[in-house]
C-alpha cells in the first residue's frame, strides 16, 4: 500500500529530514512550508535565517533523485483556510493523506522577566498579544485544524490505516525563556493525544516526539558548549518509525529524546 503524508515545516531542518526519511520508506509527500525574515538576532548562526527564508526546491529535489515522489506547497497555518487547502492539493496531486505530521511553529522566543538576552545571548521578547497570536496561530489552532481536517477526510472515506505524529518541545510544567512557544506545544501534545484515543477504532495511531537539542541553523556556540546536540535525522527518524506498519500499536506517548 501507498502512503501520503503531509509534513508542516519541512523546507528545512527537523521537517525536511522528516519527509525526506518518509520518502526512503515509500511514501509520498506534501511537502508545506513558509518563508519569512526572522526578527534580527545577531547571536543566531546566518544558517538560521537562510533556512527560514528558503524554499522546499531541494527538498523536493533531494526526494525526487532518490526515487521518490513530492510536492511543495507554501502555505500560512495561522490562515485558517489553510488546511483544507492542503489536504485538496494532496489529493489532487499524491492521493488520499493517511499520515500527518505536525512540525511547523510559529516560534518567537518570550519571557516574563525584564531581560533582552537569555543566558546563550538570545534575544527575548516578552509575553505581549503578538508573541501568543504568532504561536497559538500555527503551534495550536493549525495543528489541531491539521488534524480535524485529517480525521474528517479519513472518516468519510472509511480509512483503516493511518498516523499522526507532532514535533513538541517545553513540557507541560512550562519552558522558561520560551514561555508562549513552550504553552502552544503542550495545547498541540493534548490535541495529538485526544486524537490517538478518539481514532484509534478507525485505525489510527497518534504520538508526540519531544527531540532534545537539534541544530536546524539556531545553535550557536554557547548553546553547543552546553548541550549535546543532534542533528535534524535523529528525531525525524523516530517520526518515520512511527508513521510506520511496525509501529502499528504504538499510539498516545510523548516520546523524550536526549
Amino acid at each position: 500500500m501507498i502512503h501520503t503524508a503531509i509534513v508542516t515545516g519541512a523546507n528545512q531542518g527537523i521537517g525536511a529530514a522528516t519527509a525526506k526519511a518518509l520518502a526512503a520508506q515509500g511514501v509520498q509527500v506534501l511537502v508545506t512550508y513558509l518563508r519569512f525574515v526572522p526578527a534580527p538576532d545577531p547571536s543566531l548562526p546566518r544558517a538560521y535565517f537562510t533556512a527560514r527564508e528558503s524554499g522546499a526546491e531541494e527538498v523536493v529535489a533531494a526526494i525526487t533523485e532518490a526515487g521518490g515522489r513530492a510536492h511543495a506547497v507554501e502555505a500560512d497555518l495561522a490562515d485558517v483556510g489553510t488546511p483544507a487547502r492542503l489536504f485538496d492539493t494532496a489529493e489532487r496531486v499524491l492521493g488520499p493523506v493517511d499520515i500527518l505530521v505536525n512540525n511547523a511553529s510559529g516560534w518567537v522566543q518570550d519571557t516574563f522577566l525584564a531581560t533582552e538576552t537569555d543566558r546563550f545571548g538570545r534575544v527575548l521578547s516578552g509575553v505581549t498579544a503578538q508573541t501568543f497570536d504568532a504561536q497559538f496561530a500555527v503551534d495550536a489552532r493549525g495543528s489541531a485544524l491539521m488534524i480535524a481536517e485529517f480525521a474528517r477526510r479519513h472518516l468519510a472515506r472509511g480509512g483503516n490505516w493511518g498516523r499522526v505524529v507532532g514535533l513538541t518541545s517545553g513540557g507541560p510544567l512550562g519552558f522558561p525563556g520560551e514561555v508562549t512557544y513552550g504553552a502552544a506545544k503542550a495545547a498541540m501534545d493534548n490535541y495529538t493525544l485526544a486524537a490517538a484515543h478518539e481514532l484509534w477504532p478507525h485505525g489510527v495511531t497518534a504520538n508526540v516526539v519531544k527531540p532534545g537539542v537539534v541544530d536546524t541553523g539556531w545553535v550557536n556556540d554557547a548553546v553547543r558548549a552546553a548541550h549535546d546536540v543532534s542533528q535534524p535525522e535523529d528525531p525525524a527518524g523516530v517520526v518515520a518509525f512511527l508513521c510506520s506498519d511496525a509501529a502499528a500499536r504504538v499510539t498516545r506517548n510523548v516520546i523524550t529524546m536526549s
